[in-house]
């Protein structure tokens, strides 16, 4: 990546603290944590078959961002001048006009809407949550997106105000009041509120910003710059720990450079509403690391892999009394690539609630979704999109010697 932060590149390759290079150990740093620690914790590493969950820690690191977060965590720096340094070249990176590093994608909407009610304002900002002096504490949302991650707008004290699926309802929900609108990206919200470009042109007709919650939307990669330059809205919030590879605690806010400014404002290390949703050195340089990663990668190819475990998975399955498997498109949020849909019916014995309690009790453990509306109740759904190369086998392996023999 090439940061320019004292004591972790020279000429010569990476140093450490103290101008140590890396391959010279020093007894004063602590033992890096291993699956080693794992095993004397009693904790099993689970393979992932069900997506870029926060319950089973986002995604894997790639090693390059690992060695970005190692080579951070040797120095210190000034915080509020490495998450301007970081966030502006992620805004350059993205096509936006500004960026800001959440710790997380909840987080991020926590500062996001913050922005909306307060800005900049020092007084507006020290009275979250109780709101008694912001003319605007409303954030409007659609009825059939209400959802449990609407909480964190929620937290900042600001008032939900609920519209149905249609221009109308949105524009009469719109008041004086309204602080913004916030739109939930993804095909399982898709039916719960109208189409973006829709919503951007009546909230913006009343001068209210739109918010994104676009967390889960990589890939594709192009969503980074597709809901805020092409699509109109003025904030996309998106988690550094799913789709981009980065670390689980952490996340980017991109758009509006008004907005942005007041999402630092309000966010960590000043004291304010965002000062416990702490973002460290090394969390802001991973997630830095891991945009270049993924922006760097062959999107076309990782899909074309996702496809081939997910048809290997459907032919794999094949031919098993009472297990149908068919592809799904698109996955669980909306990302264009297909998973493995799993149905079960007489002479089959298995109920995918007692699969998936099974799957969880082998060595190794395995972990796979549910289906959705779309696939229908009682159905186990596979996703290529957090697997190791490899382990797409162990996962089919697994599933063929408990379908082929009776639940215990």
């Amino acid at each position: 990546m090439g940061h320019d932060l004292p004591g972790l590149h020279d000429s010569a390759g990476r140093t450490g603290a103290g101008g140590l290079p890396s391959s010279v150990a020093d007894p004063r740093r602590p033992t890096p944590p291993t699956p080693s620690l794992y095993n004397e914790l009693a904790v099993r590493p689970v393979i992932n078959a069900a997506a870029t969950l926060t319950r089973l820690g986002g995604s894997r690191m790639p090693p390059e961002v690992v060695a970005e977060m190692a080579a951070a965590a040797r120095a210190f720096v000034d915080l509020t001048e490495l998450e301007a340094r970081v966030s502006a070249r992620a805004a350059a990176l993205t096509h936006n006009e500004a960026a800001y590093v959440s710790s997380g994608a909840a987080a991020g909407i926590v500062v996001a809407v913050a922005a909306c009610i307060a800005g900049t304002d020092p007084a507006l900002i020290a009275d979250f949550p109780a709101l008694t002096l912001a003319a605007r504490t409303e954030v409007v949302v659609h009825r059939g997106q209400r959802n449990g991650y609407d909480y964190a707008a929620r937290q900042t004290g600001a008032r939900m105000v609920e519209a149905d699926a249609d221009a109308a309802a949105l524009a009469a929900a719109i008041s004086d009041r309204t602080a913004c609108v916030l739109w939930f990206a993804g095909a399982h919200y898709a039916p719960g509120g109208p189409p973006l470009a829709e919503v951007v042109a009546t909230a913006h007709a009343r001068g209210v910003p739109v918010l994104v919650d676009a967390a889960a939307q990589i890939p594709p990669v192009a969503s980074l710059w597709h809901f805020t330059r092409d699509a109109g809205a003025d904030l996309a919030i998106f988690s550094g720990g799913k789709g981009l590879r980065g670390p689980q605690s952490s996340g980017l806010v991109l758009g509006r450079a008004d907005l942005i400014a007041g999402c630092r404002a309000n966010g960590n290390p000043n004291h304010s509403i965002g000062r416990p949703m702490k973002v460290g050195k090394e969390e802001m340089v991973g997630l830095l690391a891991a945009l270049e990663w993924t922006l760097a990668q062959d999107e076309a190819a990782l899909l074309a892999r996702y496809e081939t475990i997910v048809a290997g998975w459907t032919e794999g399955l094949s031919g098993i009394a009472g297990v149908t498997a068919e592809r799904g498109y698109p996955s669980e949020a909306g990302q264009p690539h297909g998973r493995a849909i799993l149905r079960f019916a007489p002479p089959c014995a298995w109920t995918a609630d007692a699969l998936a309690a099974a799957l969880m009790d082998r060595n190794p453990r395995i972990a796979v979704g549910r289906g959705g509306v779309a696939e229908g109740p009682g159905t186990i759904a596979l996703n290529p999109q957090t697997l190791e190369p490899g382990e797409e086998s162990v996962v089919l392996a697994a599933l063929r010697d408990l379908l082929l023999t009776a639940p215990a």
